[in-house]
């Protein structure tokens, strides 16, 4: 008896991706079923990147339906389709970038640009094609972070090229600058710094380009909320009270410009001890996750507060790419791929759908 379509439906609804905690045929990342006679092909489109997860999911997708009677060979393809999705009214995607992610905090100190970078990196290790736009004119970070030294080309004497390392693209007003010379430059002459290094860096084909922002809610983050697509925002915290006084203005900031949260990192969440390991959360405890009930939002993950982790990063390699199979890295990952099907949960851009009207007199 062969088995029909239906029954490869059926047996496929009861399976959940657990990246997405819904089954795949209801999240339609199905595709392409045929049955001859036993055999089974089918695909599995994910909307996020989960490169390290391939396999597991094909496991995971294949077992159900070798399950069947009279089932014989079962072969599942299972890749990833990373698209545009909605931004703020009014605003265009830019060219060649899918999508832009903030990454922000309410104030300082809260590891916000470590945070930024090996979310990044993480991105970048699960297959999607990933840049980094340090959008902290005062105090770039992320060329030391990502140990990347030189000038940014120009070819057409415009424009200019991102810098690359780890697989990530990378812009930033630090490589225009010495390290140690101070910006001391008004408000509207840093947001037309940060609006050139957007627009005049020639990104090649981003899935996610992720924005470094300063703290505070200042002429920067209005800049970027008003005149550059944002698919959506992660506010950064320590469970600290203070910074998560700072990291609620941060929240509301974004909401009030129309920017969906995509969700909230509790940096410094414990401190373990590189002696004896022992764990003591000395800037309190649970204080993301309360923030999160009280605003709807999710709660993203939380990192240990690691002297290796500040190590890394001061050295130009941080840690997803200094220690990929480890623990630390393996939480940014987790973070990342949320982070990723929050933006694959949210609506497609339909901007290039519609046709033009031009109106012609005769």
């Amino acid at each position: 008896m062969s088995i029909t379509v239906e029954e490869v439906k059926a047996a496929l609804g009861k399976v959940i991706d657990l990246n997405t905690t819904k089954d795949f045929v209801s999240s339609k990342s199905v595709k392409n079923i045929k049955v001859e006679g036993g055999d089974i092909t089918l695909d599995i489109e994910l909307g996020y990147p989960a490169k390290s997860q391939i396999d597991a999911i094909r496991t995971r997708v294949q077992a159900p339906l070798q399950a069947l009677a009279g089932a014989g060979q079962v072969t599942v393809n299972v890749y990833t389709k990373i698209i545009s999705h909605a931004v703020q009214r009014g605003l265009k995607l830019m060219p060649n970038v899918k999508n832009i992610i903030a990454v922000a905090s309410g104030k300082g100190g809260v590891g916000k640009s470590t945070t930024a970078v090996n979310l990044a990196l993480a991105l970048a290790a699960e297959g999607a094609s990933v840049g980094m736009l340090d959008a902290d004119i005062y105090g770039p970070s992320q060329p030391m972070m990502l140990g990347i030294n030189g000038r940014p080309e120009t070819r057409d004497g415009k424009t200019m090229e991102p810098l690359e390392n780890y697989g990530l693209q990378v812009s930033s007003i630090g490589f225009m600058v010495d390290a140690g010379e101070p910006m001391v430059w008004r408000g509207p002459m840093v947001t037309q710094a940060l609006q050139q290094l957007i627009e005049q860096t020639n990104w090649r084909d981003l899935d996610y380009l992720i924005v470094d922002m300063p703290p505070g809610t200042g002429d920067i983050q209005l800049t970027l909320s008003q005149k550059v697509p944002v698919t959506g925002a992660v506010i950064v915290t320590t469970p600290q009270d203070i910074a998560l006084l700072d990291a609620r203005k941060g929240l509301k900031m974004f909401e009030k410009v129309g920017i969906p949260i995509l969700g909230i990192v509790e940096n410094m969440s414990t401190h373990v001890c590189s002696n004896c390991g022992h764990s003591e959360a000395i800037f309190g405890a649970g204080g993301g996750q309360k923030m999160c009930d009280e605003y709807g939002v999710e709660f993203l993950g939380a990192l240990p507060l690691l002297m290796a982790i500040r190590q890394q990063t001061d050295s130009g390699k941080p840690t997803v790419v200094a220690e990929p199979d480890g623990p630390v890295a393996a939480i940014y990952k987790e973070i990342a791929r949320k982070i990723a099907v929050k933006v694959a949960e949210k609506a497609k851009d339909m901007t290039n759908k519609f046709p033009n009207i031009v109106v012609q007199n005769d």
